[in-house]
């Protein structure tokens, strides 16, 4: 692995239901890039993911990392509903090893970040859906891991909220973590990122924004109901 690159895949592949969601796919993450993974609902987007961090177990290949690894789920895999505060969702994402008496300062720190800092008492189910998206990203950044995947961040959030979070995503790009975003946006949000990874079971196409584009021009492809144009 070299010097700049922090998360490796090599050749990964995951089969279940007598299906392969996920054939060969290579990966390399650099350290301090913000990495986008686009593609089409049912297109592996999330198993990907979840092989990256290690919730699921590759049927074969490797995933290598030199640093831990944070996974922000899709708003829908969380009960909105539990009687618990802004402050103590976020505060779930602390490492076990910090100590107890910081918390409430450095869970509002977070907060800030996200532009949450005036609402850590609020309970989740009093949340809109763009509030609910800004949690889990201070949960996530509270784990303080070198690489953080997210899983749809920016799904069903108006355009406001959309450029704040990816605003709040390059500026932790640019203090060294490395993130890598899924979404199926095909949209001019993806000149938010240094890289983008176009995945449909297999990648299609990996490079610069501008790369991606030309190469899926050049492929005349069709991936579900997007034209990749």
């Amino acid at each position: 692995m070299s010097t700049n690159t922090c998360l490796r895949a090599r050749d990964i592949c995951f089969t279940y239901g007598g299906r392969q969601a996920i054939k060969n796919v290579n990966l390399d993450l650099q350290t301090g890039t913000l990495n986008a993974l686009v593609g089409p609902n049912g297109a592996g987007k999330s198993t990907l993911l979840h092989l990256l961090q290690g919730r699921l177990n590759a049927s074969q290949g490797t995933v290598e990392s030199k640093c831990s690894i944070a996974l922000m789920p899709q708003r829908a895999a969380i009960d909105w509903t539990f009687p618990i505060t802004v402050t103590q969702m976020v505060n779930l994402g602390r490492p076990a090893f910090s100590k107890k008496q910081r918390e409430p300062l450095e869970a509002n720190e977070v907060l800030g970040r996200v532009g949450m800092n005036d609402m850590g008492a609020r309970r989740l189910s009093q949340l809109s859906g763009g509030q609910q998206q800004r949690v889990l990203l201070a949960r996530a950044l509270m784990q303080q891991t070198g690489v953080l995947l997210l899983d749809e961040p920016c799904s069903a959030i108006d355009p406001p909220t959309r450029e704040y979070l990816l605003m709040v995503m390059r500026e932790q790009a640019q203090t060294g973590q490395t993130l890598l975003v899924s979404s199926h946006d095909w949209g001019s949000a993806l000149d938010s990122y240094d890289r983008v990874v176009v995945l449909d079971n297999k990648v299609l196409a990996d490079g610069t924004p501008d790369q991606v584009r030309k190469k899926l021009s050049d492929m005349t492809c069709m991936m579900g109901s997007h034209c990749c144009d």
